[in-house]
């Protein structure tokens, strides 16, 4: 007897549009978003250009923002760390997931932090400087400060800042030196610069030598 085929399974409207998003996520990891077409992520899928259509009407821009939304959450899980240990650690591990996302999207990331693409709006913005404003709530939080004032703000944004631009080099370096070092030199990198700003603002102080003690 001949085997009976596999039964085909229907796709939700929710995993439909997730399908489209993975494809549209993997070309926008490797290209810039110019050289993406919507047959490519149609090819990609294994579906029709009239079906990424009726997903996304909008058309190439809508489903760039999309999945820019979707490598938006993933950027912001990264800093989405459990309150348990040492500072240092907890941070370090937050680095290690954010530096993966860099490694796997690669030229998209460039893209995406460099800005220049012809597909990017003040939408598109927006989404980014999310990430970045999560990113430093989050480092708020593990510093055990709830209403951080200008310099400290200031500060770990910079760092957020150098984090961004020490990726970009990374990536034009071919990701040398190996993450672990880029991550631990990182970490230290945030010390330094709290150590400094600590010595201008009290709130700061106040964190460096209490969150920061016990690591040193």
């Amino acid at each position: 007897m001949t085997p009976a085929a596999p039964a085909y399974r229907r796709l939700s409207v929710e995993e439909r549009r997730s399908q489209l998003l993975d494809a549209a996520l993997t070309l926008f990891a490797h290209r810039v978003p110019e050289d993406v077409s919507l047959d490519d992520v149609a090819e990609a899928a294994g579906v029709s250009r009239p079906l990424v259509y009726r997903y996304f009407p909008g058309g190439k821009q809508q489903l760039y923002e999309a999945a820019l939304g979707s490598a938006a959450d993933e950027l912001r899980n990264c800093f989405d760390e459990p309150h348990e240990g040492p500072l240092l650690p907890r941070l370090g591990r937050a680095l290690d997931r954010y530096l993966a996302f860099v490694g796997r999207h690669d030229a998209g990331f460039s893209a995406l932090l460099q800005g220049g693409s012809v597909v990017e709006t003040s939408r598109t913005t927006a989404i980014v400087d999310g990430v970045r404003r999560a990113a430093a709530e989050h480092i708020h939080s593990h510093l055990g400060v709830t209403a951080p004032g200008p310099r400290l703000r200031m500060t770990v944004r910079m760092w957020i800042t150098a984090v961004e631009a020490a990726s970009l080099i990374w990536l034009d370096e071919d990701q040398q030196p190996p993450a672990e070092e880029l991550r631990d030199w990182l970490v230290d990198q945030f010390v330094a610069v709290l150590t400094v700003t600590a010595a201008r603002d009290p709130q700061t102080a106040d964190v460096v030598h209490g969150a920061l003690a016990a690591e040193t």
